[in-house]
């Protein structure tokens, strides 16, 4: 199914209904639109599974359908015309670009968007998306309205869910545990950036410092990478710490911050406003 709806505005007048008509037409439309508004979702995660846009940044110049498929790992019989329609919607939403060749074939390109879904980069958004498209991260959707309807007495969405909380889960499920940490750790690296670059001064003054919940080090490493100078503690849950690389500077602790915290000159987190409110609870 293709989010068609999105991309065309309602006419100005509608020749012969009342106004009671108008409404009720452009009501049913805005419905549609978000039944349907998760194909976007769906779509770029498909791409990135696929690589499509690794597939043009290595051959540098926007290709043909045909070419991109032939360039699907693992894809002993795939299906063109879905692709087609896949490609269609990231074209409408800026994700690709499209031209006509001289031939009269598409040419699909990469746009400032599509750069951020590579795969083989560091400073990528992929790993987070797959991470959020992932069926344990989304199924527990399923279950708000039985939240609002009981609480979180017995539980929050994802706990009915699955049975687990999720860090608990991370800690359960070896490839979402993995997959849990390639989405941290991209999202810290370009959160990183701007704090090495706008907290500079603050680091210059400080000899050691802590991580909690630094997962496995990807926003530490940055930071001691620009500042050398820093002896840095990455502490996080013991099953997240045994998955962690090693890092010049680093040492990974295992714990449980509610109970200690390792000691430093100062902490480094990123705290989620739900983190906060259970902290000051």
């Amino acid at each position: 199914m293709e989010t068609v709806l999105f991309n065309h505005s309602p006419p100005l007048e509608f020749k012969g209904l009342s106004k009671e008509e108008e409404d009720s037409l452009l009501g049913q439309v805005e419905i549609w639109r978000y039944m349907t508004c998760f194909t976007d979702s769906v779509a770029l995660k498909a791409v990135i599974e696929l690589r499509i846009a690794d597939i043009l940044d290595r051959y540098g110049k926007p290709l043909s359908l045909s070419q991109i498929v032939e360039n699907i790992e693992d894809a002993p019989s795939p299906d063109a015309s879905l692709l087609q329609r896949v490609l269609r919607v990231m074209v409408r939403r800026k994700i690709f670009s499209a031209q006509e060749s001289e031939t009269g074939e598409t040419l699909f390109g990469l746009t400032r968007a599509s750069k951020w879904i590579l795969r083989d980069t560091k400073m990528t958004l992929a790993p987070m998306l797959l991470l959020e498209n992932h069926p344990i991260h989304l199924n527990p959707a399923h279950y708000i309205s039985e939240i609002i309807r009981e609480g979180t007495k017995n539980g929050t969405a994802f706990f009915k869910c699955h049975g687990h909380e999720q860090f608990e889960m991370t800690g359960l499920d070896p490839e979402y545990n993995r997959l849990f940490n390639e989405g941290m750790v991209c999202t810290a690296r370009v959160v990183s950036k701007a704090v090495i670059t706008g907290y500079k001064d603050g680091f210059n003054q400080i000899k050691s410092l802590v991580d909690v919940g630094g997962g496995i080090g990807g926003s530490l490493s940055e930071i001691v990478r620009a500042y050398p100078h820093i002896n840095a503690i990455n502490f996080d849950l013991p099953h997240v710490v045994a998955t962690a690389p090693k890092f010049d500077g680093i040492t990974h602790v295992g714990g449980d911050m509610f109970v200690s915290i390792p000691s430093a000159d100062a902490i480094y987190m990123k705290v989620y406003q739900k983190l906060i409110n259970t902290i000051s609870s």
